[in-house]
């Protein structure tokens, strides 16, 4: 089981054409601000391997969520020569709550993408490489196709190469599904996000028992490997938590991921609370007990 850490800048609306409405607002978000706890670091982007990736995404106009998401843990993971790459767009047909890429009409779709990711994978030298995507629920297919030709064409450049794939939900859509599975990804993941009581709110066009019934199909139909990712401080419960954990249990998902929300930006969910390490490692040994 994986923890994952972030953190990202609270920002402040203030009116400032009311002087007094600006002071108490000021208070208020004096009051409101989150000090980020002293467990929670960032590494700064340097170093010679992140100048070489992030020219890398700009000469092959590449698309990642490190930055399109506003990815706080970029600095870390460029710095060790490692990207999470994202396919189809830059800009998402949903408006999670949490998440930093844009929401709005998408661009056409781009069919040298599965080469160009590919190719720029070879010339990183990467022996595992990680592909998302934004969600495309303005296409007939929601972007699967892309997604098989894009892992056809990794494999095919990169022999050897070890793949994780981290899906939307393709609407709970089994043949747009089946066309992930059939290329043989070594992990398919999709995240939950958040535990039931606060799907609506986190991730307004997702369902909570549509996402179990999705990690449930791509088991039942093979998928060595499974994965799911919980987020928190939303204002979830421990008990909700615990929850959460048992139903991936219960969808047979073989690893889960449980993190530390940070709001990217103004417009996004603020942090309610954060967790703290002895919560984590709580969440961390009951999910092992249950088999993770």
């Amino acid at each position: 089981m994986e923890h994952k850490k972030n953190k990202a800048n609270n920002w402040v609306k203030l009116d400032v054409g009311n002087r007094a409405n600006h002071q108490q607002k000021s208070i208020k978000n004096k009051l409101d601000f989150k000090k980020k706890p002293d467990w929670i670091r960032v590494k700064l982007p340097t170093g010679k391997k992140y100048s070489n990736l992030r020219g890398l995404v700009d000469k092959y106009k590449l698309n990642t969520i490190c930055s399109s998401g506003s990815c706080p843990n970029m600095g870390e993971c460029w710095g060790e020569g490692t990207a999470t790459f994202m396919i189809l767009g830059n800009i998402c047909t949903r408006s999670c709550g949490f998440c930093g890429v844009k929401t709005g009409r998408p661009e056409n779709i781009d069919w040298e993408e599965p080469e160009k990711v590919a190719k720029s994978i070879s010339v990183m030298g990467i022996k595992h490489a990680v592909i998302t995507s934004v969600d495309r629920d303005d296409l007939t297919d929601m972007g699967s196709i892309i997604w098989a030709e894009t892992i056809k064409s990794i494999r095919r450049i990169n022999p050897g190469i070890t793949l994780e794939t981290l899906i939307p939900d393709f609407q709970g859509i089994h043949k747009h599904l089946d066309r992930i599975i059939e290329v043989m990804p070594e992990v398919i993941s999709h995240n939950i996000e958040t535990v039931k009581r606060l799907t609506r709110e986190v991730r307004i066009q997702a369902r909570y028992e549509r996402s179990l019934d999705v990690l449930r199909y791509l088991k039942s139909k093979g998928v060595n490997r499974t994965k799911s990712g919980i987020m928190l401080g939303f204002g979830e419960t421990k008990d909700e938590v615990i929850q959460t954990i048992k139903d991936l249990r219960q969808a047979n998902v073989d690893v889960v991921t449980i993190g530390q929300y940070l709001q990217p930006s103004k417009k996004h969910l603020p942090v309610k609370n954060f967790v703290n390490p002895t919560e984590f490692k709580f969440y961390k040994e009951l999910a092992e007990d249950l088999g993770f």
